[in-house]
């Protein structure tokens, strides 16, 4: 029932407290408009004060059931008050900066039974691979893209394959930029559907990580049958160490999402699959910045060193760097990241 006087009251309980609400208001549009750095030290004591008197208030108004408008009023203030006190106001810069000192590193440290099953992926694909072709050569046929294979196959002679791992064709930088640009492209479209897939019970990443093996070790295959199989592991050394670990971070990332829906423990798998999904968009963000490495390593670096020793050195002590800072750093932090 209707009670007459509830217009009276809201009006005096509104009367009564108006002037701290519309204090609070001002603060936090300034909050909202320069951030909280712009606020004095009385500002930031009202703050804090002010939003704990307009919590009570709130819970006041609707206790004694005021009018609909007050409530709304009340509701929108502490909304904005509790952003203006406890959302994050760390600038981008920190964001990234947090991503590559701790995010990052840390999700790949809690990651180690996916990173194991996707590696364990490639290299059965490789192993696997490499034994087909030796036993019967037409499965390069099979496998191999044509717009990978580039020309190459089972009736290249040596020195044409040995051609393309030493040849520089004499391109202009612009060329080799359209070239990375296209690697990049390519791998980019590997990662993320080994990273989409994983949430479908692991299955299909490991299938697509297991095939890109199988590209791999029949490559491997041909230039070994020509005796090129080290000149091989230099010309992929230069860019695969970084583009192969961006392939297996990113299907890593896809087997922690479908880790969490076979086996989510005490959890909800709902529950399980947002948990993961912190590290899991980690490592998908991480392996976006490796593929970028590797498409300017293989787009420029490898064409225009072709030593083999060069080759080794930059690709493997590139390759140390990623693993000494995945593996090292963040480790003295005092933020503890948990996944999220």
């Amino acid at each position: 029932m209707s009670d007459p006087a509830d217009p009276i009251r809201s009006s005096r309980f509104r009367r009564e407290r108006e002037a701290g609400w519309r204090r609070l208001d001002a603060i936090v549009t300034r909050v909202e408009r320069s951030g909280a750095g712009a606020l004095d030290f009385e500002e930031a004591r009202d703050l804090a004060l002010l939003y704990r008197e307009a919590l009570n208030a709130l819970s006041v108004a609707r206790e004694i059931s005021l009018d609909k408008a007050l409530l709304a009023y009340l509701d929108a203030l502490c909304c904005r008050a509790y952003l203006a006190v406890y959302a994050p106001r760390e600038r981008l810069g920190g964001v990234v900066r947090r991503f590559f000192t701790t995010g990052a590193p840390g999700a790949i440290r809690r990651s180690g039974l996916a990173l194991a099953l996707a590696t364990l992926a490639l290299v059965l694909g490789a192993v696997a691979g490499f034994l087909l072709f030796r036993e019967d050569s037409s499965w390069y046929s099979t496998f191999m893209p044509g717009s990978l294979a580039d020309g190459r196959g089972p009736a290249s002679s040596r020195e044409q394959l040995e051609a393309v791992l030493y040849d520089t064709g004499g391109s202009p930088l612009g060329e080799l930029g359209a070239f990375a640009t296209y690697l990049f492209s390519h791998n980019t479209g590997i990662a993320i559907l080994a990273f989409g897939l994983g949430v479908a019970a692991c299955l299909p990443s490991f299938l697509l990580a297991f095939y890109n093996g199988l590209i791999l070790g029949v490559f491997a295959g041909l230039h070994a049958d020509r005796d090129l199989g080290l000149d091989l592991f230099a010309w992929l050394s230069i860019h695969g160490v970084t583009e192969l670990a961006a392939i297996v971070i990113a299907t890593a990332g896809g087997f922690r999402l479908g880790l969490a829906v076979l086996f989510p423990g005490r959890r909800t798998r709902r529950d399980a699959l947002r948990h993961a999904g912190h590290d899991a968009a980690k490592l998908a963000v991480l392996a976006a910045v490796m593929l970028v490495a590797a498409a300017l390593l293989e787009g420029f670096a490898r064409q225009l060193v072709t030593g083999i020793g060069p080759r080794i050195a930059i690709g493997w002590g590139v390759g140390a760097l990623w693993l000494g800072w995945l593996l090292l750093a963040g480790r003295g932090s005092a933020v503890r990241e948990d996944g999220r």
